[in-house]
């Protein structure tokens, strides 16, 4: 690794999210944590527009629901401090109590090595979420941690990585405004967004470009690079401190960038929770019910979580695009989409068949019922013995019908529906 990149940059953040189960309701002040930066404010006012309302509400609650809490306070701890930290609830019909923990740190040392000990790499020293830092201990009483849990836990903590360069860190620096970026910037980034170095995870040189090839453009300035585990923003110019672009830059990576990407975390953990559900169809006591509620969850998904552009930003939606591609969204809800069709046809037949056996029979017990009052009917004869003769014929015609092939049939179709309605 570059010498250069060993070294911290001109100014670091750090975002991590984790997932909780939720054991009581905060009672902190609602709403994502204010950023703010001269007169400009980033709360939930200033974030809104920024998102579709489905959106919106989903990150940030509506009056009287809300969704998201956030503390402010000042923790330092072996070169890190944290800012402040929120909640983002997550719950799903599966997993009520489940949500997302957001902790906002500046970093004061190399920002690379914070990122390979968060990712326990070999040799990267003590995890530095310990101690003052540990989530288990800043959310006790509120929430606890998963670890290795349910379809929501994940090996490592999701972490937003900021960095800006300095002078000395040429390989990422254009030349120029106007000039490419070079060979070493997107190393760089990958490196920060994987958390690895190249002696940890080295690039195939034949696939490295296919994987360089997600980076974001933000502008000149800067790029960003999302992956499975971890995201990162860095500057391609150097920054020349206090009242630089990078003051906004920064303030965007952490509020309404951050929140395209936790947009793209609800929508994983929704789609999880419908994997799940639609595994598990089949052991339910009542098959064209649980169909129902599986429909109804998707519908409630699509019309909450999902759509094509879900924020109104560009760079905001190609950081969510760049999230559902990492994690297969797309597919893998078309595939729960493909999937919930068939079970509803399945329904939907064995509704008919049973629709189809139940009219059979009926034709088969009323015809010749039917025939037989009929007859008597025009004869005018009301005698009990004639009307009692007369229905014993007809049940044994009935059962003669029975003995025939259609009969079979029908009688086999509406003993399977309603075995599978005892099944299913």
């Amino acid at each position: 690794m570059d010498e250069s990149q060993a070294a911290a940059g001109a100014r670091q953040a750090l975002t991590v999210i984790l997932p909780l189960r939720l054991t009581s309701a905060p009672d902190w002040p609602e709403g994502p944590l204010p950023f703010e930066l001269g007169s400009r404010r980033m709360d939930t006012a200033a974030r809104s527009p920024y998102f579709a309302p489905a959106a919106a509400r989903a990150l940030y609650g509506a009056p009287g629901r809300p969704r998201r809490w956030h503390r402010t306070l000042s923790v330092h701890h072996e070169g890190l401090r944290l800012h402040g930290l929120e909640i983002l609830c997550a719950a799903t019909a599966r997993s009520p109590a489940h949500a997302l923990a957001v902790l906002h740190f500046e970093v004061a040392r190399p920002l690379l090595a914070v990122l390979r000990a968060i990712s326990h790499r070999r040799e990267s020293g003590p995890d530095p979420l310990n101690g003052p830092l540990d989530p288990a201990a800043l959310l006790e009483g509120i929430a606890e941690v998963h670890v290795h849990r349910g379809s929501f836990a994940i090996e490592h903590p999701y972490t937003v990585a900021f960095l800006t360069p300095g002078e000395r860190h040429i390989h990422t620096l254009r030349a120029a405004p106007d000039a490419r970026l070079p060979p070493g910037a997107d190393r760089w980034l990958w490196q920060l967004a994987s958390r690895s170095t190249p002696r940890d995870f080295p690039l195939a040189p034949e696939t490295a470009d296919a994987q360089l090839d997600g980076a974001v453009r933000i502008s000149a300035d800067w790029s960003a690079l999302v992956l499975r585990q971890s995201a990162a923003f860095l500057g391609h110019r150097a920054d020349s401190g206090e009242g630089d672009f990078y003051d906004v830059a920064a303030l965007r990576a952490r509020t309404v960038y951050l929140d395209a990407l936790l947009l793209g975390s609800l929508q994983r953990d929704h789609i999880d929770a419908l994997t799940d559900e639609l595994s598990e169809v089949f052991d339910s006591s009542r098959l064209s019910s649980r169909v129902a509620r599986l429909e109804k969850s998707i519908a409630v998904f699509r019309s909450t979580y999902w759509r094509q552009h879900l924020t109104a930003h560009g760079p905001a939606n190609e950081l969510l695009v760049a999230f559902q591609t990492q994690h297969r969204l797309p597919a893998r809800f078309e595939e729960i989409l493909t999937e919930a069709a068939d079970y509803s046809r399945l329904v939907q037949s064995q509704e008919s068949q049973q629709i189809s056996g139940a009219l059979g029979i009926l034709t088969i017990l009323g015809l010749p019922v039917g025939t037989a009052l009929g007859i008597l009917q025009v004869l005018g004869d009301d005698s009990l013995s004639h009307l009692l003769t007369a229905l014993g014929l007809a049940v044994a015609a009935t059962a003669a019908i029975l003995t025939t092939r259609f009969g079979r049939l029908v009688v086999s179709s509406l003993r399977g529906s309603i075995v599978t309605r005892r099944k299913g």
